[in-house]
C-alpha cells in the first residue's frame, strides 16, 4: 500500500507565540484528541520538546488497547514542528504542524502521511474504517482547540496556555 495525506488548516485568533505554546505542551494533546480513544499521555512530565523527544501514549481503537510512541523529528519553533511514529498502529505516521501568521491570525496546518501496514487488506482497512477515524479524529481536534483556547482567554487572559517544554 502506498502512503496516503490528509491535509487540515485551520484560523486561529490568537498569538503566534500563544498558539505555538499550546501546541508545544504535550499536555494539551490529550484534551485534544476525543474521548472515545481514551488517548492518555503515559511519558514522565513535563518533556522537554526539542528534536529528538520522545512521548509515550496509551489509546484504545476500535476497543483494541494501543500503544504509541512519536518522536520530534524537526522542531522550529514557532513556527513548525514534526512529530514521527516511532510505536504504533501504523506502518508510517508523520504529522507536521506548521504556524503561519495571517492579517486575521494564525493559521495551523496539519499535514499527515500515513500507510496502514497489510498491503491489500491494509488499503481494504484504510477505506472502512481509517480514513474515516482521522477525519473524524482531526474534525473533532479542530472543535476542541478553538474551545480551549478560548477558554484559556477567559481564565487567563494575559499568560499564555502553557509554556513550550512543559
Amino acid at each position: 500500500m502506498k502512503n496516503q495525506t490528509f491535509a487540515q488548516q485551520q484560523l486561529i485568533h490568537e498569538s503566534h507565540e500563544k498558539v505555538f505554546a499550546f501546541f508545544a505542551n504535550p499536555v494539551n494533546l490529550d484534551s485534544i484528541t476525543p474521548p472515545w480513544l481514551q488517548f492518555r499521555t503515559v511519558s514522565e512530565l513535563p518533556i522537554k520538546m526539542e528534536e529528538g523527544a520522545t512521548m509515550e501514549h496509551t489509546l484504545r481503537l476500535h476497543g483494541l488497547p494501543i500503544r504509541w510512541v512519536t518522536q520530534i523529528i524537526k522542531w522550529s519553533p514557532p513556527y513548525s514542528f514534526t512529530d514521527f511514529q516511532e510505536k504504533g498502529p501504523f506502518a508510517t505516521w508523520t504529522h507536521s504542524h506548521e504556524f503561519t501568521s495571517t492579517e486575521k491570525g494564525i493559521m495551523m496546518t496539519d499535514n499527515v502521511i500515513y500507510r496502514v501496514p497489510g498491503g491489500r487488506l491494509g488499503r481494504v482497512i484504510d477505506k472502512l474504517y481509517v480514513r474515516g477515524d482521522i477525519n473524524r479524529i482531526f474534525a473533532y481536534r479542530k472543535q476542541s482547540i478553538s474551545r480551549l483556547l478560548a477558554a484559556q482567554n477567559l481564565n487567563n487572559p494575559a499568560g499564555p496556555a502553557a509554556g513550550p517544554g512543559s
